[in-house]
Order: structure tokens, then C-alpha cells, then sequence
């Protein structure tokens, strides 16, 4: 009897639990039911997609046999065939400007009553070409420099003058042996003189300031040359190639509360990362009206930036397939991150982004910030407070950049612009730095193709393309493109350099080998990559924003035609 009440009372519990067991295990399949339904298709280990697919970028989900998506995007930075935080060959390459013994001293050279006014010209990159060059056109001169004069009415509309952006007594001390400098026009008999304006060509020669400017210096003796922005040639005796490279990276110097907040603001990058990569943005509505490219935003676009684009008056309709086939349009914020992650930069790389209002906002920016959620600029990273002694002032917030910019391991740009370029031969100058330049011209093709390969065909097309763009020492041939972005004259080699280099290539032999020819060919192109428009080289202010191509586009490349009458009047006057 004992038997039959024990298994009675068993079968009651279990007819108890039953609904219970039915109720968990319901549950359990509800729950793995939206699980599947939530968490995407199981990827290789190596890759990841967002659910809002930024990983899988608009136009890229070319479809394969069985439906599945073929460009999708790795998370980690993936194989790398050399560091990415250092230029592979740098440590035989380094700085050197000094003036040679045959180059004379200011004081011996300069000849009284000769005196030199410049009027700069654009933002502060293009501002900081013509204070360079401006001491060197008085030192051809053998004149007496007034310190350089700011633009104050551009499209910028800084006030700042040049003691408040750059130390002007370090500027005057540093280069007392070359140039004499002086801050102001001295005053005879409580007066000071009156300056005969004129302009001169862009790229004009040492040749070219001694028949033009030296004749009107002799019998006015105050000149002031205007518009003076890439008006002096890109090739000069190697002395005044130095004296160029001593102004620009050693007697420009930011004044100390910039230089103070600017390195403050690399200092807050160094303790969020060991290295990071500071990304020069062009992407700005007045860039892409410029440029005249056409980035997809239909009909809304066309009239948005069309009716930016009629600011300049002298830009000709495009043709935005053309310009983009040639390598002339700017890369988007999702190129510029599909670019970086190909080469090697994985998601947990920190991104300082120097830039000022990008074209269609958030949502444009929203997939290169799911590519590198680590996302920076000096407004996230400095404090309102900090940054409102500068906020009034474009030139001074620029600077910021610059430094921050400076500093960085990887420097990227998604144009080829004034600061791009100055920034690109200082880091040369100061021990090559990486600065990564697309190879607009190749990446394009390849962007608009992208939905029909793979990821790893993908990012290995752009490691070849990015061969000879990585700001590697001698990747541009010396004398080729422009000196402030290629300073050649002022690179000098170690002794037994080749040899070590040659040795270090073996290693890497394959590689290089199998690309020699894409190699060759962007290198025969550099010159027209280097040649970019840039809506801050203006000639003619046509309106609120500045105008003008950037030099060697046809723009005033000389004295405009109109000009010439006016000139051979003055010259004999």
C-alpha cells in the first residue's frame, strides 16, 4: 500500500508543475525567437556590421549566389606590412636650413631707404605662404621689412593682426641675421612715407622681383605688394629655399596663450590614447560649390550648392563626373573611413577632426563616426570657457587645429588646400610624420565599385593606391609641386642611407615590386594632385565668401591681362 500512495502523491506534483514547465519553457522560445530576430546573421569572426549598416556602406550590398552580402567591413584594423604610427624610412632624413657661408648678413646686405610692406592674403594657412615668401622677396630686394599685414576683410573676417597671432619679437629676433625687420615705417620729421601699391604675378622669380619690383623700390622706396599670396616661384637658389624653411618652421611661432590651449588640447588626445590621427575635413557646403562635385543629395544639392557656387563668378559649370575621374573631389567622410580602415586603423583608433561645418551635418558624418566611434574635435575635447578667448577669431581657432593637427602620429586630409600643404612639408620637415593624401584619382574607381568586390580585394586595391601618399621620405620627386608642401631643398640624408634603405626594401621586396607600375604612374600624375582647388586661394572678392582658384589653375597664374598697361605706366613713371 505504501508503493501505490508514494507514486499518487508523484503524479499530483507533476500535474502541478506541468503548467509551470509549459509557461518556462514558452518563454524560453518566445525569448530565442526575438533573439533571432534581433541579432544580425552570423559573420566571419573579423567583421562586424552596425545595425544601422554604416559598416555596410550605401551601394556596397552587391548580392553573391546565396543572397549574402559581399563588402562588409572588419572592426580590427586587420594585417599591416609596416608600422602605422611612423614613417618607415625617416630615420635617415632630417631638417636642415641653415644658411650656407656665402649667404651675407642682413646687416651688410641691406640698403637704406628701402622698405618693404606686404598685404597677405585668405585664411591663416594661405596668410602664413605669404609671410614666408614676403621675406624672402625682401631679401632678394635687399630691403627693410614692415612686419607683414593681416587680411582682415576676406570671407574670415579676423581682425587679428600679427602680434596676436604670432610672437613678432621672436619673429624679428630669429631672423635678424637674414632680413632686417622692423614693426612700423620709421618717421622723418613726424611723418611716415606714403607706399606705392602695386601687385606682382604669382610665382614670380628672383629674376622676376629684379626687373619688376627693384625699379619701383629705387625711386618710391616704399613698396607694398597686395593680394600677396603665392607670388614668388616654387624654385629659387637653395639659400633662399633655406631662408624660406627657417621662416616657416622656426620663426612663425604661434603666441603663447594659443600655443598654451593648443597643446593642452593635444595633451587631452595623449591621455585618451597612445596615438591618434588628426583629420583635416574639408567637407564644408563652400568646398563642395567649388569643387563642383556632385555627392548624391539629388535635386536638393544641385540648388543648395548651385546657388553657393555663383559667389565666384569666374568658375565655369563642371562636369562632376569628370572632376571626380580626375581625382578632384574631396572624399567623404565614409571614404575618408573606408580609406583608413583598408590601410590598417582599426575602431578603436582616436580621431581628432579638424573641420568647420560639414554639408549635411550628423547624417553625413554618421557612418565615418561608426567606423571610428573615438571622435574628436577641439569643441568636444576643450571647455566653452577655454575656448571663448578664441571663439571670436577664426584665425586663432584655426591655429588650434594646426597644433593639434602638428602633433598628431597620422595626419589625414581629404583635399590637397593651403593647410594641407603646409602641413604636409612640416611634418616632412620635422622628421616625416605620416600625412596621408588620397590618391583621389585611383580611389574614386574604386569607391564606385565597391558593392562588386569583397572587403579584403577592396582594402588591398587601396594599400596599392596609397603607395607614394603616405608622406614617405623622396615619395615626390624634389622640385616637383609646391615647395611649402614639398620642401626638398631643406631635407638632407644620412650618409650610407640608400644602402640601409635599399637593405630594407629587400625584406619587403614582393611588396613593392608587384606595384612598381601603379607606383610610377600616380608619381607622373603628382603634379596635378597637387595642384588642388581651394576656395581659400582667392583672387577677386566677389561677395561675403572669398574667390579665385588655387594657383596653377588658370586664375592669375601672372599679371592679370588688364594689369599689364598699368604696370609698364608705373615702371616708367
Amino acid at each position: 500500500m505504501v508503493l501505490p500512495r508514494r507514486r499518487h502523491h508523484s503524479n499530483n506534483r507533476l500535474r502541478c508543475l506541468a503548467p509551470i514547465i509549459v509557461v518556462v519553457c514558452g518563454g524560453i522560445l518566445l525569448f530565442l525567437a526575438l533573439l533571432s530576430f534581433l541579432v544580425p546573421p552570423p559573420l566571419d569572426t573579423d567583421h562586424l556590421r552596425s545595425r544601422h549598416n554604416y559598416f555596410v556602406p550605401f551601394g556596397s550590398r552587391g548580392e553573391g549566389s546565396n543572397g549574402a552580402v559581399k563588402f562588409s567591413v572588419p572592426s580590427g584594423g586587420g594585417r599591416s606590412d609596416h608600422d602605422l604610427w611612423s614613417s618607415r624610412f625617416s630615420k635617415f632624413y632630417y631638417g636642415c636650413s641653415n644658411a650656407s657661408h656665402k649667404f651675407g648678413k642682413a646687416v651688410a646686405i641691406t640698403v637704406p631707404n628701402r622698405f618693404l610692406m606686404i598685404a597677405t592674403s585668405g585664411g591663416l594657412n594661405q596668410q602664413r605662404t605669404g609671410i614666408t615668401d614676403a621675406v624672402v622677396a625682401a631679401r632678394i630686394l635687399n630691403a627693410t621689412l614692415v612686419v607683414p599685414k593681416l587680411d582682415q576683410k576676406s570671407f574670415w573676417r579676423d581682425a587679428s593682426n600679427f602680434s596676436e597671432i604670432f610672437d613678432v619679437d621672436w619673429f624679428i629676433k630669429y631672423l635678424s641675421k637674414d632680413v632686417k625687420i622692423i614693426k612700423q615705417l620709421p618717421e622723418k620729421k613726424g611723418k611716415t612715407g606714403t607706399p606705392y601699391t602695386m601687385r606682382v604675378p604669382r610665382k614670380c622669380s628672383e629674376r622676376c622681383y629684379q626687373s619688376r619690383v627693384l625699379p619701383v623700390i629705387l625711386k618710391r622706396h616704399i613698396v607694398r605688394l597686395t593680394k600677396f599670396d603665392y607670388r614668388l616661384a616654387n624654385k629659387l637658389d637653395t639659400d633662399l629655399q633655406k631662408l624660406r624653411c627657417r621662416v616657416n618652421y622656426h620663426a612663425l611661432r604661434f603666441t603663447v596663450p594659443i600655443l598654451d590651449m593648443g597643446r593642452e588640447l593635444v595633451h587631452r588626445m595623449r591621455i585618451r590614447s597612445k596615438h591618434y590621427i588628426a583629420l583635416h575635413l574639408r567637407f564644408e557646403p563652400d568646398m563642395l560649390a567649388f569643387s563642383g562635385c556632385y555627392y548624391g543629395g539629388g535635386e536638393k544639392e544641385r540648388k543648395e550648392l548651385g546657388a553657393i557656387r555663383k559667389r565666384w563668378k569666374t568658375l565655369h559649370t563642371s562636369n562632376p563626373d569628370k572632376e571626380r575621374r580626375h581625382g578632384k573631389c574631396p572624399l567623404t567622410p565614409e571614404e575618408v573611413g573606408l580609406m583608413l580602415r583598408a590601410l590598417g586603423y582599426g575602431s578603436d583608433v582616436h580621431i581628432y577632426v579638424a573641420s568647420g561645418e560639414v554639408y549635411g551635418g550628423e547624417e553625413t558624418l554618421a557612418p565615418l563616426k561608426a567606423l571610428f566611434p573615438n571622435f574628436y574635435s577641439k569643441d568636444t575635447i576643450g571647455r566653452k570657457e577655454e575656448l571663448q578667448p578664441f571663439a571670436a577669431f577664426s584665425a586663432r581657432m584655426a591655429a588650434l587645429d594646426f597644433i593639434v593637427c602638428d602633433e598628431s602620429d597620422v595626419f589625414v586630409t581629404n583635399n590637397n588646400g593651403n593647410m594641407a600643404k603646409i602641413l604636409a612639408g612640416r611634418r616632412r620637415y620635422f622628421g616625416h610624420k605620416p600625412t596621408i593624401r588620397p590618391n583621389a584619382k585611383k580611389l574614386s574607381r574604386l569607391f564606385l565599385n565597391k558593392g562588386n568586390t569583397s572587403w579584403e580585394v577592396f582594402a588591398s586595391r587601396v594599400r596599392i593606391y596609397q603607395r607614394g601618399f603616405m608622406g614617405e621620405p623622396n615619395e615626390v620627386r624634389p622640385g616637383r609641386g609646391e615647395f611649402h608642401e614639398n620642401p626638398s631643398s631643406c631635407i638632407c640624408e644620412e650618409s650610407g642611407a640608400n644602402a640601409k634603405r635599399d637593405s630594407g626594401s629587400q625584406k619587403s621586396g614582393k611588396e613593392s615590386n608587384a606595384t612598381r607600375k601603379d607606383f610610377d604612374e600616380d608619381d607622373q600624375n603628382m603634379d596635378d594632385e597637387l595642384e588642388w582647388m581651394d576656395p581659400d586661394d582667392e583672387e577677386d572678392q566677389t561677395g561675403p565668401q572669398e574667390t579665385g582658384l588655387a594657383n596653377g589653375t588658370g586664375l592669375d597664374y601672372g599679371v592679370l591681362a588688364s594689369e599689364e598697361p598699368e604696370l609698364e605706366e608705373m615702371l616708367s613713371d
